[in-house]
């Protein structure tokens, strides 16, 4: 991690500690950023996963995570705020594939349960008939004999 930056985990630490001097949200192209004044230090919020510096589209949605975590005073920075900027969103374009799996895994799902409900029933119907394992391989051996003799051209 960027030694000039804090992530979530560590700035939720320090609001815990008191040890967070003040907030600074910063208005920038697409959205807004958070500066952490803590110690002798300065530290720009980064996401958790992409490690890069957290840019938050609406400042309602800021306003929430900061009080969510025990920050309820900060100052804001509208000066370098540019909505028309926008910021890269994360398109994906696999999405509509994906969810076609999803369905299709569900719908295979449904189905095979139905099958399974369908043969447990069965199993569970008093008139069902059985067929031992002796007879059905008896049937298979005479089954196989007349197809070794096709194979082999002899007169079934």
């Amino acid at each position: 991690m960027n030694a000039e930056t804090i992530d979530h985990n560590t700035l939720t630490h320090l609001v815990e500690a008191n040890a967070v001097r003040s907030a600074h949200v910063i208005g920038q192209p697409g959205g807004w950023g958070i500066v952490v004044n803590y110690g002798m230090a300065e530290r720009a919020l980064t996401a958790t996963r992409s490690r890069q510096v957290r840019v938050f589209k609406k400042l309602d949605t800021l306003v929430s995570y900061l009080k969510g975590i025990g920050i309820s005073r900060f100052d804001v920075d509208s000066a370098g705020f540019d909505a028309q900027a926008g910021v890269a969103t994360y398109k994906r374009p696999d999405a509509a594939a994906a969810l076609k799996r999803v369905h299709d895994a569900a719908a295979y799902d449904k189905w095979f349960r139905s099958e399974v409900n369908a043969a447990i029933t069965e199993a569970n119907d008093p008139n069902t008939q059985w067929v031992s394992n002796e007879d059905v391989m008896t049937e298979s051996a005479k089954r196989r004999a007349v197809w070794r003799q096709r194979a082999a051209g002899a007169p079934v």
